[in-house]
């Protein structure tokens, strides 16, 4: 992995933790470590610079991390919308996990932040991205994580698999 290529911007509204992470990030051999205090001026800094990957807090003020990734996703003037984003989360509900889920991240990382968790988390979005999809209301990368080769549907619903059931009761 050429970690040295990356530009990984981090959105943090904790200093303490932008520094922990960017250190983490430059022992890997990132070079190129971009900040920003929340998701407005997260968004902003990918006005200004490509970044390759986002790795953001879930909770943070004015903007948390569920409502930047939203904007990312779908703000028609996004400067990333398919920026693979990293969340990170200390001790969220499982309900504002879902909401992130839901609002189009790719991947989620705990707290307390490992450097084996952030090497984990970015060869998973680079060496295993996720095809994204778009829905009337959803834009993000595909939330199913494993492919059923057994399965036929054209969706891979469950509505689709009672197609398949109906179908095959009927021959």
């Amino acid at each position: 992995m050429r970690y040295d290529l990356l530009k990984v911007l981090i959105v943090d509204d904790n200093q303490h933790m932008r520094v922990l992470l960017g250190e983490i990030l430059r022992a890997l051999g990132v070079r190129h470590i971009y900040e920003a205090g929340d998701g407005a001026q997260g968004l902003q800094m990918m006005r200004n610079e490509p970044v390759d990957i986002v790795m953001t807090d879930l909770s943070m003020k004015p903007l948390d991390g569920i409502d930047f990734v939203r904007l990312l996703r779908n703000s028609p003037d996004s400067p990333g919308h398919m920026c693979p984003v990293i969340m990170i989360t200390g001790h969220s509900t499982h309900q504002r996990v879902q909401e992130a889920r839901n609002a189009g991240v790719n991947e989620f990382l705990a707290k307390p932040l490992t450097a084996r968790g952030v090497i984990e988390r970015l060869n998973q979005v680079i060496d295993h991205p996720r095809a994204f999809v778009r829905t009337t209301d959803y834009f993000g990368p595909d939330r199913r994580r494993r492919a059923d080769p057994r399965f036929k549907g054209p969706r891979r619903r469950h509505a689709d698999a009672a197609q398949q059931n109906a179908a095959a009761e009927d021959s």
